[in-house]
């Protein structure tokens, strides 16, 4: 029945997605496929993917214990408070804390967790910030 819920869910999801795509007003100057394409796209994929789940679904699942169900509310919580700090604390920094969380909810011993988190942040701010130049949160610290 869940499985059901989800995929409806999906569906409906999918058919708010491709009317937003549909109200996108297009520029004269815009390519020949126009910037409704890849939203369009995007909808069609989750809408027959969330199909397929509600059509064929899965043997009723075995929900985990509350308190594995609270574990994955507390990483929801601090993907939502790494957004929060990532303005303030600098994408080093929240994402060094982010990744050392996460890495040690999934089961690092707690010196493993915080080596992946500050490798973790220090590698993607690496490839991102300086090979690829892109703009990343600049924290107190300047990067």
């Amino acid at each position: 029945m869940s499985d059901r819920i989800f995929g409806l869910f999906g569906i409906l999801l999918a058919i708010g997605f491709a009317l937003s795509a549909l109200a996108i007003e297009e520029s004269f100057l815009s390519d020949a496929v126009g910037p409704k394409a890849f939203p369009l796209i995007i909808a069609a994929v989750l809408g027959l993917s969330s199909a397929v789940i509600a059509l064929r679904p899965d043997p009723e699942p075995h929900w985990p214990a509350l308190a594995r169900l609270a574990e994955l509310a507390a990483a929801a919580v601090v993907m939502i408070l790494y957004a929060q700090f990532l303005p303030e604390a600098g994408f080093v920094a929240a994402t060094a804390v982010a990744a050392g969380y996460l890495a040690w909810r999934l089961g690092s011993k707690p010196l493993e967790a915080v080596l992946t988190g500050i490798g973790t942040s220090v590698g993607i701010y690496a490839i991102f910030h300086l090979v690829l130049g892109l703009s990343l949160a600049r924290g107190p610290w300047g990067f």
